[in-house]
């Protein structure tokens, strides 16, 4: 499993190690809305079972069948592609009965209803998952142990890897941005293969490009790889003009880079805190903003001691940072790790105001912990079997990598802006061969299928 580099909540407790993913039917993941269709308006709500299939081409086929627009339909998230998955879409003007008639392999509609308003991103209350993980240490004691501190203390509510993309780097594109250096950001995304990214067209074609060779890299791309390919030719055209390449990136692509690096320094800033507090994420301190788990509402903490005990009963929790334009500031001990942090990474607040005319970034508090809900754990043999609730915004993957704890790291997330070694590992070259595996399929947008699993979009969180 494709890991990030930071603490783990049960850092004392080993890891029962197994494999995540190894077939479709081993992710199961049903969305659970934020309200129900009122049968009146203009807008038809469907629920779709998708087989190994994204998000994203869900809807591309969904608009192909219907003869609609991509913009008239809706969507509460980004739901994984491996696996099988459960999501409520909109389209408008679109009667029932004709959603109900879509026939295309791989998706399957459950039920529709009419509505009066499209379905935005961010409208749905959580998700329900079913996972089995295979090949676990099959040690009862070491996971009561390791689910037990989750269900008292939360779950540390990391940005999982999807937001980083296969590579791990697509933050350091946004801070490239973000810092307006051009070329650094152009090498990135096209450059620099890595030994999570298993498409070897992919991996050819960046070593080509940090290789000099241009033309070599561009028939390499897959053309499903529209960015990169665009980039790519006007890169050629231009002779090495990366200032204008830019251009080719439209605003929904830079929002995705922008807010990977807003989601890289919530983690930095959760991993410091969880060192501060020796590993409770629900310790309150005084200036904090806390945040009212019922509403998603955050007040000042004035006396830290006083308002423990709603932390306790998981009523609150302490927020960190998402870095915007309106983002509402701590006092005390936060605030200091906050400043520490940009202090680091050599930015100040304004710099998030305003990337170009019409592009900010919004900003916001997110909890630093989220409760686990609804949780079930079954060992049968050396095969896990886990259901749980995560309410919207919160990250499976968190929760399994304290189970397994042999999570890799890519090395774009933590490796300077040096070419990578890109040769497979025998664990992944190991997966590939697995009875269970599927030839890598080609991205329908690179970069918005790499940040699948996603329940909030940028730049307003």
């Amino acid at each position: 499993m494709i890991g990030i580099p930071h603490r783990y909540l049960t850092a004392d407790l080993p890891g029962v190690g197994g494999e995540f993913k190894r077939c479709l039917e081993d992710f199961i993941v049903e969305e659970v809305p934020l309200y129900s269709p009122s049968d009146q308006g203009e807008h038809t709500y469907f629920e779709v079972e998708k087989t190994d299939l994204s998000t994203i081409e869900a809807i591309e086929r969904i608009s192909h069948g219907l003869g609609v627009a991509l913009r008239e339909l809706g969507f509460a998230g980004l739901k994984d592609r491996k696996g099988i998955t459960r999501q409520v879409f909109s389209v408008r003007l679109v009667p029932p009965e004709r959603v109900l008639a879509i026939h295309s392999p791989q998706i399957k509609v459950l039920w529709a209803r009419l509505h009066t308003n499209k379905l935005r991103v961010g409208h749905l209350r959580g998700n329900r998952f079913r996972i089995r993980i295979r090949d676990v240490e099959p040690d009862r004691r070491r996971l009561d142990g390791i689910v037990g501190a989750m269900l008292t203390a939360g779950i540390p509510n990391f940005y999982g890897p999807q937001r980083f993309g296969v590579r791990g780097d697509a933050f350091r594109i946004g801070r490239a941005l973000l810092k307006k250096d051009p070329e650094l950001a152009v090498r990135r995304l096209l450059g620099h293969p890595a030994a999570t990214e298993r498409n070897p067209h992919v991996v050819e074609a960046r070593r080509r490009f940090m290789a000099g060779d241009l033309p070599g890299a561009l028939e390499s791309y897959p053309r499903s790889y529209r960015q990169e390919r665009q980039v790519l030719e006007h890169l050629i055209r231009s002779g090495g003009n990366f200032k204008s390449v830019l251009r080719c990136l439209s605003e929904p692509v830079k929002k995705l880079y922008y807010s990977a690096y807003q989601s890289f320094l919530f983690n930095r800033l959760l991993d410091a805190r969880l060192e501060a507090t020796e590993s409770r994420p629900g310790s309150l301190w005084a200036g904090d903003l806390a945040w009212i788990h019922r509403n998603g509402a955050v007040f000042k903490v004035m006396d830290a001691g006083v308002e423990q005990s709603r932390a306790d009963d998981f009523e609150i929790s302490p927020s960190g940072p998402i870095f915007g334009k309106r983002m509402p500031l701590p006092e005390g001990r936060q605030a200091d790790l906050e400043a520490k942090l940009l202090v680091e990474e050599g930015l100040r607040h304004a710099t998030f105001h305003c990337l170009m005319p019409g592009l900010h970034m919004e900003g916001g508090r997110r909890p630093l912990r989220v409760p686990l809900r609804e949780f079930r754990m079954e060992l049968e043999g050396n095969d896990l079997f886990l259901s749980f609730f995560l309410p919207k915004g919160a990250y499976a993957t968190t929760l399994l990598r304290e189970i397994m704890k042999n999570d890799e790291v890519p090395p774009g997330y933590t490796t300077a802006d040096t070419e990578q070694d890109w040769t497979a590992p025998a664990a992944r070259r190991a997966e590939e061969n697995s009875p269970c595996a599927d030839p890598p399929k080609p991205a329908v947008d690179s970069l918005v299928l790499e940040m699948e699993g996603e329940d909030e979009l940028p730049l307003d969180q």
